[in-house]
């Protein structure tokens, strides 16, 4: 080859590294400066992570920056100690990199981190409140969302009660008592869900053993737990509840516990019907209410299996706060008059 051919091809080849770089530049320029696209789209950006690196990758995904390592000198450059919020951003890739910047600071959705304590013995009507009180979601989404089986994958749910017309909150008593690490402006299922999760890795095989040698579903275990849970004070106590209601269900008697009134009475208030509330108050329905009426720890639900055997039929009490539990009546009602409960 000609040294003027040479000659030629390094100077088409020089020029097209040129104008490779200038063109860069300018989409570079553009892209920090802002561009006048009419056809560009608003889109919705989810940031579920403040680390720069994953913002950088999301911004570019969705189109609003050309290249993240660009956007991230940038911000190193103009906002050395930025602190980026998590939660979804309505944007448009014609923002300039200081429109992005600042939008970044106000989500138009907040998903900021939110721990939230859910105590045991915490019913539906208190989780909702909580949930909205710390901004997580609407109670009244969470009332739906604990209202259904369908939208969850958990294999026990399989086994719930099919006829359902007398039941309030279906996955009442299901919703572990935990510490969980949230975000603002969750969907109620996702909460619901996670709740569920933290149920079913704690769902062992002392739970399912002693529901097959006690003839009882996973639902009527849940149910009695509860009982237990808002009767009891301490596990001694709870161990001992636990039998004085195994034993009332052994011998067909009603159960016939105050907490459960008050349960019913909230269902009923919320809205549900006069035979709701007659399903759940043990005063009026021949044995187990007809679901859960708050949620149970483990040591609730393992004071249950591990009960003592007892005869006791009775129990109460007294301003101390100290239970008293009887075999018949007429001891009952000699422990009320010698320890003062009310």
């Amino acid at each position: 080859m000609k040294k003027s051919a040479k000659l030629a091809i390094g100077i088409i080849i020089l020029l097209a590294v040129i104008l490779a770089i200038v063109f860069g530049y300018n989409a570079v320029m553009k892209d920090i400066n802002g561009t006048e696209n009419k056809n560009a789209e608003d889109c919705n950006v989810y940031l579920k992570s403040a680390e720069q690196y994953d913002v950088a990758a999301e911004l570019k995904k969705n189109g609003i920056v050309i290249d993240d390592s660009i956007w991230s000198l940038w911000m190193d450059k103009h906002y050395p100690d930025f602190e980026y919020i998590n939660g979804e951003y309505y944007m448009n890739a014609d923002m300039s990199y200081e429109e992005i910047a600042k939008k970044l600071q106000k989500p138009d959705i907040s998903h900021r981190p939110v721990t939230v304590a859910i105590p045991e013995g915490y019913n539906v009507f208190d989780i909702a409140k909580t949930l909205e009180e710390n901004g997580v979601c609407k109670k009244t989404d969470f009332y739906q969302a604990v209202s259904t089986t369908g939208d969850y994958t958990y294999g026990w749910l399989e086994d719930f009660p099919k006829d359902t017309k007398n039941i309030g909150f279906i996955l009442e008593g299901f919703l572990f008592p935990a510490t969980y690490d949230w975000a603002e402006n969750m969907t109620a299922f996702e909460v619901v869900d996670d709740m569920l999760h933290a149920f079913d890795s704690r769902l062992n095989s002392d739970i399912m053993d002693y529901c097959q040698k006690n003839n009882m579903s996973l639902y009527e275990f849940i149910t009695l737990c509860s009982i237990v849970q808002e009767e009891s004070f301490t596990i001694d106590s709870a161990e001992n509840i636990a039998s004085v209601l195994i034993n009332r269900l052994d011998n067909s008697s009603m159960l016939q516990c105050d907490v459960t009134y008050y349960y019913a009475k909230n269902l009923l208030d919320y809205g549900f019907s006069k035979e709701v509330y007659d399903s759940y108050y043990t005063y009026r329905c021949p044995a187990l209410p007809s679901g859960p009426i708050t949620n149970s720890g483990t040591e609730i639900m393992d004071a249950v299996i591990n009960h003592p055997d007892t005869d006791y039929l009775f129990f109460f009490s007294d301003l101390n706060k100290e239970f008293h539990f009887a075999s018949t009546g007429e001891e009952f009602e000699r422990l009320k008059q010698q320890y003062p409960w009310q």
